[in-house]
């Protein structure tokens, strides 16, 4: 009986020599019953064998229901936009304007702070206003009435799915044509806080109609600081003794610049500012004239103060003979930029 038990617990130990040599043995120890894995597949092998690693919590979701890390996203060529939404919206303006800082669209551009006043509306030191003879007839209405001429007789609403930069339009291209960008007394590339569509107007009955839709923008508007200093354009023309345009309208917040002496938009440039609290004095230069008959009108020079910017938001709009053209053409209005 003691031989036969010494015996077998000799053989045991062989096993368990051999076991650890070829390692097909359970680590456990032994007389340990051993459990099957439960995530085992059919024949027995583990599935997750080759990763390293503690398995997942067991209330963790599977690895593609996971969020990403907080800080994690995608690569900006990889995300997918929706054309019409602000996103892809503000992707074109970084695209069109180089205007790569998204954070200072919403705070607004940086302004050298000798041009802006606390006060939106308040006098600009040193400003003095020439005039100059009209050419041909006045108007045949009174301007503050004309559809033409005050801006704010129409409306305008948004254009969503347009393009909030500056694009480039195909076509010939006037190299004297009004330049927008000195309108800001840092000459920047504008940044835009909307576009829109203006009214068209019924000559018929002498009232606004329903927005243009040729060009798809008849306005822009570019964010501003309040109280910030804008001044005339420039161009290539000369309307006489160095003057870059005309006051064909000032009132409210409205100013209209006419680029010939013709006191109408039926020839030449015409540049509409909405938005804006024309200079005091400007002001007051352009109601005397008004009511003197308006055989002469106050004249701008090119890069003149005419105003400050209301709030954070100026209206622009450009006129060729007459005809509502895209403010946004990178090549007629803002070439170099």
């Amino acid at each position: 009986m003691v031989y036969t038990m010494y015996t077998l617990l000799k053989t045991q130990e062989r096993l368990w020599v051999l076991c650890f040599f070829v390692g097909a043995c359970s680590p456990s120890e032994p007389g340990e019953e051993v459990q099957p894995r439960e995530d085992a597949g059919q024949d027995g092998a583990s599935a997750d064998a080759v990763e390293e690693g503690p398995p997942p919590a067991p209330d963790a979701p599977p690895p593609e229901d996971r969020p990403p890390p907080p800080d994690t996203a995608p690569p900006p060529d990889t995300a997918l936009v929706d054309a019409g939404s602000p996103d892809a919206r503000d992707v074109v303006v970084a695209m069109d304007t180089r205007v790569v800082d998204t954070a200072s669209a919403d705070r607004g551009p940086e302004v050298a702070p000798d041009t802006v006043s606390p006060e939106p509306c308040a006098a600009i030191p040193g400003a003095r206003y020439g005039s100059l003879s009209i050419a041909g007839s006045v108007t045949d209405r009174p301007a503050a009435v004309h559809g033409d001429i005050n801006l704010r007789l129409r409306t305008w609403v948004s254009v969503p799915r347009a393009a909030r930069g500056l694009i480039m339009i195909d076509g010939p291209t006037d190299d004297r044509a009004p330049r927008l960008n000195p309108m800001f007394t840092d000459d920047r590339i504008p940044l835009f806080a909307g576009v829109y569509a203006v009214q068209g107007w019924d000559w018929g009955c002498n009232c606004p109609r329903a927005p243009m839709t040729s060009p798809e923008v008849t306005l822009a508007g570019f964010t501003t600081r309040a109280g910030e200093v804008l001044e005339a354009p420039t161009s290539g023309y000369d309307i006489g003794e160095g003057y870059f345009a005309m006051v064909l309208y000032a009132g409210g917040d409205t100013l209209t610049l006419k680029l010939t002496r013709e006191d109408n938009v039926v020839r030449g440039y015409t540049l509409h500012f909405a938005g804006v609290c024309v200079e005091p004095s400007l002001l007051s230069a352009y109601e005397a004239a008004n009511r003197g008959g308006r055989r002469s009108l106050p004249a701008l020079r090119p890069n003149q103060p005419f105003g400050r910017a209301r709030g954070a938001e100026v209206f622009v709009a450009v006129r060729d003979t007459g005809a509502w053209m895209d403010p946004r053409s990178r090549k007629d209005w803002w070439p170099r930029m």
